[in-house]
């Protein structure tokens, strides 16, 4: 005769207690309710469903302690990867999204600040486009969106778009592409500033749009520019290759249009002038 199965003995122990009256219904629903939690907790922590068949085993207190044991360690893991991912994401500078204003941007339908910020964009799989002049805001509203996502957690990578196709071409040439295709691939979210700047590296170039075809609604891609899409051609170099890039970026994104004029470039004149009336 087989035995009958552990996470059936712990339902009929726990019926029969209350049907003696050792434990009541709201006590019967305030253990299920820590059985789900160690339940999620050990999945979350990678730990033995052992824990959660012999959880009713334990004395209330002992389930108490456990419990506070295993959210403190899941509170630690995630503070450490939060440092882990904004140490790794690369980027130039932190911002505080206080400091952000949104009155010279058009977003497009569906996004905000803070559904960008929320990351809504994420879920969907979707590209972010920032287009508009230099200093008015782009890297910094991008790098603010990678500073929330790292702190759930999503690990960001941050490249200037010329810095990107130059490792790119090094690595072919280094033979090391794979390495960085691999450090590539350990970020969830890709951050290209600074793109059409100045024209790329031939081979840079078809190394990007390779690498950024293969993530094609795997995952999204920031990009900030200052150039008109119908220019990207002469960045790029290859009008078929330019064609497809953009298609590709464009078929699922949010597109951002900065109007605003150059923020640090007002800084500088504002900065000029003091200078001038102390003088």
């Amino acid at each position: 005769m087989t035995s009958t199965p552990l996470k059936a003995k712990q339902i009929l122990r726990t019926w029969i207690n209350c049907w003696n009256g050792v434990m009541t219904m709201n006590e019967m629903d305030e253990m299920d309710e820590k059985r789900f939690e160690i339940k999620r907790l050990c999945k979350k922590l990678h730990l033995s469903n052992e824990f959660v068949e012999n959880f009713a085993y334990v004395s209330t207190e002992t389930q108490d302690n456990i419990l506070r044991l295993f959210k403190s360690e899941e509170i630690h893991r995630l503070e450490t990867k939060k440092m882990k991912c904004l140490n790794g994401a690369n980027f130039p500078c932190m911002y505080a999204k206080e400091d952000f204003e949104t009155k010279d941007i058009n977003f497009s339908l569906g996004a905000s600040f803070d559904a960008l910020l929320n990351l809504n964009f994420y879920d969907e799989k979707r590209n972010v486009i920032m287009y508009g002049n230099t200093g008015t805001g782009k890297t910094m509203l991008s790098v603010l969106i990678g500073i929330e996502a790292c702190k759930k957690g999503i690990p960001v990578k941050f490249y200037r778009t010329t810095q990107l196709v130059n490792l790119l071409a090094e690595a072919r040439a280094n033979g090391t592409l794979s390495k960085l295709r691999k450090r590539l691939d350990s970020a969830q979210i890709l951050i290209l500033d600074e793109f059409g700047y100045v024209p790329y590296d031939l081979t840079g170039c078809q190394l990007l749009f390779d690498y950024l075809s293969e993530i094609h609604e795997v995952k999204p891609v920031i990009l900030n520019t200052n150039v008109e899409f119908s220019q990207w051609v002469s960045v790029l170099h290859d009008e078929k290759m330019t064609k497809a890039l953009i298609g590709r970026l464009l078929q699922h994104a949010h597109i951002l249009r900065f109007y605003g004029s150059n923020n640090r470039l007002a800084e500088v004149n504002a900065i000029l002038r003091q200078m001038e009336r102390k003088s």
